[in-house]
């Protein structure tokens, strides 16, 4: 009976402990790892909701980008940290559900390494390229990458992220070729296009507004089902001749696995909060992204699903990475 009652106070101790920490939390600065250089969607993300969330905790909460690795530098990083809630990883599709498939040693498991918190947002991507360039829509596009021999290079935030795989299955559905250049993020990628150091990259939305309103960079078309608000005259893939093609990025907040549950629980509720501020779903929606949200549940469900998916993806090309 005695160990009994040991093993039941031990518990309770170790759940008051739990609730106490969760209730206290957060009490120092919150980080918020986005694994790519300044400007993509993680980056943009990460500190429209940060900078509310700092307001609603009374503590900093601070973005910082750690880019290389096609993200792993970042990511790594995260699933390193202690898991306290103080270190989060706020990334993409291709760090939760993508990367680990297409190369032979990948040091993570993203299904065991980390602890699901929120969905956060849904971003389009798009086909952009050089205003400079000879073509402004997908038939013409093929057909100009037809007329060079040495294929048509493109640029994205980096391998094996959503945006590579994009233009790689897009390669492979037309019967063109595409030489995939990655770069440090979605931002560095939108000023490849623009600065002609490419001639067309796969990136969000948000990576290539500001360019094609100067007029540097052109739209050509968006990978949605349907066309954005962002750009109501930019047609899709699918409407431009290649039927059923869609791609679209989304971001989510994680933790290192082993958090405790009550401190995952707390920030996603916050999190949510921020996500239904009409200020932030506007702000966000400047750069083509559309708030969601979600429990940790339905989040690890989703990161379940589009990794089975991108398994078979990966198959189906036949990409290997080093």
């Amino acid at each position: 009976m005695r160990s009994i009652a040991s093993l039941l106070l031990g518990l309770l101790a170790v759940l008051t402990v739990s609730a106490s920490n969760a209730q206290d939390y957060p009490s120092r600065t919150v980080r918020l790892i986005a694994p790519f250089a300044p400007g993509g969607i993680a980056d943009i993300a990460g500190r429209v909701i940060g900078n509310k969330l700092s307001e609603m905790w009374k503590q900093q909460v601070i973005v910082e980008n750690r880019s290389g690795g096609g993200g792993l530098i970042g990511t790594q990083a995260v699933a390193m940290a202690a898991p306290d809630g103080y270190t989060l990883l706020i990334g993409v599709a291709s760090q939760f559900a993508i990367v680990h498939h297409f190369y032979a040693k990948y040091p993570l498991n993203p299904l065991k390494d980390f602890a699901p918190i929120t969905l956060l947002t849904d971003t389009p991507l798009m086909f952009a390229a050089s205003a400079k360039m000879p073509f402004n829509n997908i038939r013409e596009m093929i057909a100009y990458a037809n007329s060079q021999p040495g294929g048509l290079a493109f640029s994205t935030p980096g391998n094996a992220t959503l945006n590579h795989l994009t233009g790689e299955r897009f390669a492979l559905e037309t019967g063109i070729k595409l030489l995939h250049v990655p770069y440090k993020g979605g931002g560095p990628a939108g000023a490849a296009i623009a600065g002609g150091e490419v001639p067309i990259g796969v990136v969000a939305a948000s990576s290539a507004i500001s360019f094609i309103k100067s007029g540097r960079v052109k739209a050509i078309a968006v990978t949605t089902a349907r066309r954005i608000a962002l750009g109501p005259d930019w047609p899709t893939v699918a409407e431009s001749g290649v039927p059923g093609f869609e791609a679209s990025n989304w971001t989510a907040l994680a933790a290192p696995a082993g958090t405790p549950r009550e401190i995952i629980a707390k920030i996603s509720a916050d999190t949510n909060r921020v996500l239904k501020m009409p200020e932030v779903r506007e702000r966000l929606a400047t750069v083509g992204s559309v708030v969601l949200g979600s429990t940790p549940e339905e989040l690890g469900a989703l990161i379940r699903d589009e990794s089975a998916r991108y398994a078979t993806l990966a198959r189906r090309l036949n990409l290997k990475l080093d």
